[in-house]
């Protein structure tokens, strides 16, 4: 029996200030340009006016990548396009500088934080800083076992707690949450599908790097195994996340699910993220309020996670690469929002109408005879 009680985070967390939404909104009908012509970023400015609690906005000026990262049994069915356990030469070419979410960060000026939960390596190989919150080497293969014992899941889950007030005390204003796994999408369309009711082909994708057909049909069998697994502990999410989810998304569900009750504001990336995303929407129903979706990967399981959240993505571009990557995309849009709900300014007042009946307009005109 776990003594972690998901339970109090319904408690914990608030929406966003629905005043200041409403402070921000009637901010934007004063400004020199008319409502509705920006688009969404209206909304998102005012999203972030409430997630801040300020009106006007403030630039969102210490945003964060941070990635959790995890090998998963199930990689040993040729489910993913990498070998089992090999998301340690990911996370390496990370920490160098070398993937995609490195490039952006690096060009955007966003520092960049690894937390290794469960990879299938030796804790020597890799920073101290990097892997201090491990777990486990590797989570369990879903398909015919538990991923993480209760005790496990229990530690990842306050692990990825921690993390969040590690954040939240630093300063961090805005995350970009990533995650670095091999199999990791599996263990993810596993949670889509059990907690959304749907048959495994529904979210079966083809990962972060595209699989073949015959990669796709394991894929599709393992999930369809895991799903008989899981539905039977659907009703306590973290002995649902024990069995088949694995050590890196049960700490990324509590890193969103504190990041709430922080009200710091979050930017899902894909599948993965928004299965965890979901879980945390089960765990406690406001807890989305507090999230945005930064890009469509074209998963069929991220589509249906969203869709069960009403989370709108900011982008479409298909990343399917994972590490934050397509959530790093949107960063630069939501501060744009930032900038212009704070820097736009209003609109000078008209001066009021001469009445009707008045010397100017009395329309005493005489005809002639």
């Amino acid at each position: 029996m776990s003594s972690l009680n998901l339970d109090d985070f319904t408690d914990l967390i608030e929406r966003p200030d629905g005043g200041v939404r409403r402070d921000a909104e009637a901010r934007r009908e004063r400004r020199i340009v008319p409502p509705g012509s920006l688009g969404r970023l209206d909304d998102l400015g005012e999203w972030l006016a409430a997630a801040q609690g300020a009106v006007p906005v403030r630039p969102v000026e210490r945003p964060r990548v941070i990635v959790f990262a995890g090998d998963h049994g199930v990689a040993k069915l040729g489910v993913s396009a990498r070998p089992a356990g090999g998301a340690e030469q990911l996370v390496r070419a990370l920490l160098e500088g070398g993937r995609p979410v490195s490039v952006l960060a690096r060009r955007l000026g966003v520092p960049v934080r690894v937390v290794d939960m469960a990879l299938d390596c030796a804790p020597e190989a890799l920073p101290e800083d990097v892997v201090r919150h491990r777990v486990r080497r590797g989570s369990g293969r879903i398909d015919v076992e538990d991923a993480l014992t209760l005790e496990e899941a229990e530690a990842a889950f306050r692990a990825g707690v921690a993390v969040a007030d590690e954040e939240a005390d630093s300063g961090t204003d805005l995350v970009v949450l990533g995650d670095v796994s091999v199999g990791g999408t599996t263990a993810a369309a596993v949670l889509i599908a059990a907690l959304c009711g749907t048959d495994a082909s529904v979210v079966t994708g083809r990962g972060g790097e595209a699989i073949d057909d015959l990669a796709w049909m394991r894929k599709c069998a393992a999930i369809r195994d895991a799903l008989r697994r899981a539905r039977p502990v659907l009703g306590d999410q973290l002995q649902l996340l024990a069995t088949v989810g694995g050590a890196d998304l049960t700490a990324m569900t509590g890193f969103l699910l504190q990041c709430a009750v922080r009200k710091l504001p979050v930017i899902l990336d894909g599948v993965v993220s928004a299965a965890c995303a979901l879980v945390g929407q089960r765990v406690a129903f406001r807890a989305p309020d507090w999230w945005l979706a930064g890009n469509s990967s074209g998963e069929p399981g991220q589509a249906k996670a969203l869709d069960r959240m009403a989370l709108e993505p900011l982008l479409d571009h298909g990343v399917t690469v994972g590490e934050g990557t397509g959530a790093l995309l949107a960063l630069p849009l939501v501060q744009a929002a930032a900038a212009l709900a704070a820097e736009l300014p209003e609109a000078p007042e008209k001066p009021d109408e001469p009445e009707s009946g008045s010397e100017s307009g009395s329309g005493d005109h005489q005809s002639a005879d």
